[in-house]
């Protein structure tokens, strides 16, 4: 029987974007049809892959990496910003900052449309920042907990009405961290149980077609996008590989052109580097500052003693684990602040060298001598789904606690119930996963130690439980402070107390890495590298 081009599209499942047919339900692989076929469906389609599957498409709502390296994709921010941190034109074309920092005036852009055809207007953006970034989004009851009202004198401007001084709020303004959402289509219910957080509506280059759970999404060019002759790339598929082996050997054989945040395991890297079509870079994490925290539920009365928090800081070697988990693409963390982010860390505060012999005392003094078999206490540890270094950090930590005397149990699972047990049903005892620390404290740290930021479901929020009066005082005074001498001291005290009170063991400074096909050109020009838009990416 014989295929034509559209059925050959159709059998390609993800592909099938590139016609605007939805997929047989078929893996996407270029292997399924040989010769001259593939290598023309392999320059129409940008296969990507993601770890792990995301749990919904849209970074408002929830701010993993895996959400925000898709959502990009669909939806846009207000601002972009170069190499520089400097903000650049998206939706707004202009904006300027009152004197008394009191308010922030938008120009929009003309034309632009939603992917339902809908025009794009200020009504869009009021709703967005009311609704939904404010009251929703995992660190936005920090970043825009100033923003009083939205005003919209017309179509095309939008005024942010502040309460106080909020200069942070212009580094928070791109797509991967405030996307703009289509009023028209989620006025009137819950926004984060909309239907279209699995499937959005923006204004983005790429517009949804279908997801396969278990496999694959897969977009389709938007032909309106507000960018003329943008993006040249005809369809985007995202596949999911649980296995980074797998993923290698996509990326070996030309199956795969990108894949962000650590694809194939960081052992693997030196090898993945000689193979002349590939290439690894750092770049593209600038605006992160990724972490990885060790957190305690501090509800649990195990750790009500903080000498039991001091005791496993001391027992966990980050110099090894930086090493030897992240084979040197990280360094030791000394605080909740990365040393990325050099305008605001603090080098200064309480620190918890390797010394299992201090750890042991501690306990002992805590009031947990050795039993039976020479265990303490038993707790379990809920390491995140995300990548193969987050598996060897936990299978690390459960030896490094025997040695002390404590009995560790996993507790493997997949991104969806890590969540729920972390930030909703909160059923952990510790835990461990990545964070970004973003541009600045207040968007991507505050909200680890701030106690009004404890909320059900929200994930990557304050899910330890942690309060402290002081803590929030600090915050607080530091969010809204415009004097920058006075507010990095107040960020200098905030670092000092979160190292004392111990809630979370800050573990490693990460260097994430993207694997990527040297025919994909534009990928590194990008300040967002993988949580870009792939708006002006092409294929060579």
């Amino acid at each position: 029987m014989d295929f034509s081009y559209r059925d050959r599209l159709k059998l390609l499942g993800g592909l099938a974007a590139a016609t605007g047919l939805h997929s047989s339900g078929v893996l996407p692989a270029l292997d399924i049809v040989g010769g001259a076929f593939a290598q023309d469906v392999a320059k129409k389609a940008l296969r990507v892959t993601i770890i792990p599957e995301p749990p919904i498409l849209n970074s408002a709502f929830n701010t993993a990496i895996m959400v925000q390296q898709i959502s990009t994709k669909m939806l846009d921010g207000l601002l972009t910003y170069d190499k520089k941190f400097d903000p650049m034109p998206s939706l707004a074309i202009e904006w300027k900052v009152a004197d008394d920092g009191l308010s922030i005036a938008f120009k929009l852009r003309p034309n632009v449309k939603w992917h339902d055809g809908a025009p794009f207007s200020s009504a869009d953006v009021k709703y967005t920042f009311e609704e939904v970034l404010k009251k929703h989004h995992p660190r936005g009851r920090a970043t825009f907990a100033n923003v009083d009202s939205v005003e919209t004198p017309d179509s095309l401007t939008a005024i942010i009405k502040l309460s106080k001084p909020s200069p942070y709020v212009m580094a928070a303004l791109s797509a991967s961290e405030s996307p703009i959402l289509p009023k028209h289509l989620y006025e009137g219910g819950d926004p984060p149980t909309n239907k279209l957080g699995m499937a959005p509506v923006g204004t983005g280059p790429y517009k949804f077609v279908e997801w396969q759970r278990g496999s694959y999404i897969s977009l389709a060019r938007n032909p309106d996008y507000w960018v003329k002759g943008k993006p040249e790339i005809e369809s985007l598929v995202v596949r999911f590989i649980p296995d980074s082996g797998a993923r290698a050997v996509a990326f070996e054989t030309g199956e795969l052109d990108i894949g962000g945040t650590d694809p194939v395991a960081l052992a693997d890297l030196e090898r993945i580097k000689s193979i002349p079509h590939l290439a690894v870079t750092t770049e593209g994490y600038a605006m992160c500052g990724a972490m990885y925290y060790f957190e305690f539920n501090m509800r649990d009365p195990q750790f009500k003693d903080l000498r039991v928090r001091q005791a496993i800081a001391h027992a966990i070697n980050r110099d090894f684990v930086a090493k030897n988990v992240w084979f040197g693409y990280g360094s030791a963390a000394t605080g909740p602040v990365s040393q990325k982010l050099v305008k605001f860390y603090n080098p200064d505060v309480p620190k918890y060298p390797f010394d299992p012999k201090k750890a042991e005392a501690l306990l002992d003094a805590a009031g947990f001598p050795r039993k039976a078999g020479g265990v303490r206490f038993r707790i379990t540890h809920d390491p995140s789904t995300y990548s193969d270094q987050y598996r060897r950090f936990a299978e690390y930590f459960k030896q490094a606690m025997r040695a002390i005397g404590i009995d560790v149990d996993i507790q493997n699972a997949d991104a969806a119930t890590f969540q729920r047990r972390i930030w909703t049903d909160n059923v952990y005892q510790t835990a461990s996963y990545g964070i970004f620390n973003m541009s600045d404290p207040t968007i991507g740290v505050q909200r680890m130690y701030w106690s009004k930021n404890i909320r059900k479901g929200v994930p990557y929020s304050n899910g330890s439980g942690y309060s402290n009066p002081e803590m929030d005082k600090l915050l607080e005074v530091a969010q809204n402070e415009i004097d920058p001498v006075k507010r990095r001291e107040f960020f200098n005290k905030m670092q000092v107390l979160a190292m004392t009170d111990l809630s979370i063991i800050p573990i490693i400074n990460v260097d994430y890495t993207t694997v990527y096909n040297k025919r994909v050109e534009g990928l590194t020009d990008d300040l967002e590298g993988v949580f870009g838009t792939y708006a002006n990416i092409s294929l060579a």
